[in-house]
């Protein structure tokens, strides 16, 4: 589903605007929020849930919106009308939607408009940002969009594998048990305060890459990233000490980059919205904050399930933890 995103060019050059919005949209907007209503049966209050659910500001009166727009109001609602969803449910898939493709859409662009420079700068270049913008927009977006429905697909059987396979029971079947790890660099406060905007985002990007490999070849999944840490959950709490490992000997091992602390915690976490709730999420993200640089500290739960021929852990002094009290943190490693 997609909605329009028209802002006003700061450079004052609305025709080249224009020119982008049609080649991506593929249409010019000609409708208005009563007349979406009309064509779709919806009331203009549903509309507007919907449109500020894909986090897109609402248009009073303008032609704002095109006939996909409509489109995907008259999809959506049919099967809300089937009785498949209510329309609550339908506003938060929605929003799942707009909050996933609008950080999907800043990275694309992040990414291709270094490319849209290269391309100007060389001996294909069309005289314009816009020309190779639009360029490379009829080379990319068909493959991109079959992409995206393929990568949908491959994390929904992922998803779907991961409720049963995580120990997800018919009580309640947002509640799973997991190993959640917290991966923290170091001082990166301060280190950011002496860099120049590209490295900082080139250090942030290869910490992100660096971990979401680490993970993924785990069978593990990054949860989110914060810039300079990463939350990320694991079914097995052996793996999770692989992946710690992992990520230490990818980021703590590496001369150019910081140091990193990684916290370990197990237990029953909720799901919800692509994220992850409940005290092994928060005693991991504190048990960062008092572990030393490129070491992992874990709860007692997590030291519990770890074979007790393959590895060999003990209790370090209790310190205060927020929101825990008094905690005595495990040091754990292979025997």
């Amino acid at each position: 589903m997609a909605f329009p995103t028209r802002s006003s060019d700061s450079t004052g050059d609305d025709s080249a605007a224009e020119r982008l919005d049609r080649a991506i949209l593929g249409e010019v907007p000609r409708y208005d929020a009563l007349e979406v209503s009309a064509e779709t049966g919806v009331t203009v209050d549903e509309a507007r849930r919907l449109w500020r659910a894909l986090g897109f500001p609402e248009f009073a009166g303008e032609k704002a919106y095109t006939s996909a727009d409509v489109d995907a109001v008259a999809t959506l609602m049919s099967f809300v009308d089937a009785g498949a969803v209510d329309f609550d449910m339908a506003v938060n898939l929605t929003r799942g939607v707009g909050q996933t493709m609008a950080r999907l859409a800043d990275w694309e662009v992040s990414t291709l408009v270094s490319r849209v420079e290269e391309l100007e700068s060389g001996e294909e270049a069309t005289g314009s940002r816009v020309g190779s913008a639009l360029r490379l927009i009829e080379q990319v977006n068909p493959s991109f969009e079959q992409l995206l429905v393929y990568a949908w697909r491959r994390h929904l059987a992922a998803a779907v594998g991961r409720m049963e396979a995580t120990g997800a029971n018919d009580e309640d079947l947002h509640t799973i048990e997991v190993t959640v790890g917290f991966a923290d660099l170091v001082s990166f406060t301060a280190l950011s305060n002496q860099l120049d905007r590209d490295e900082i985002g080139d250090l942030v990007e290869v910490f992100e890459s660096r971990c979401h490999d680490v993970v993924s070849r785990a069978g593990g999944r990054i949860i989110k990233s914060l810039g300079d840490s990463v939350l990320f959950v694991v079914a097995d709490a052996e793996a999770a000490l692989t992946v710690a490992e992992g990520i230490i000997n990818v980021i703590g091992r590496d001369s150019k980059m910081p140091d990193v602390r990684i916290g370990l915690a197990s237990g029953p976490v909720v799901q919800r919205l692509g994220d992850v709730f409940g005290p092994p999420v928060n005693m991991a993200a504190r048990l960062t904050q008092v572990a030393r640089r490129n070491r992992i500290i874990l709860d007692q739960a997590t030291a519990d399930l770890l074979p007790p021929d393959e590895w060999e852990h003990r209790r370090l002094p209790a310190r205060p933890v927020r929101g825990f009290g008094l905690v005595e943190p495990v040091a754990a490693r292979r025997r």
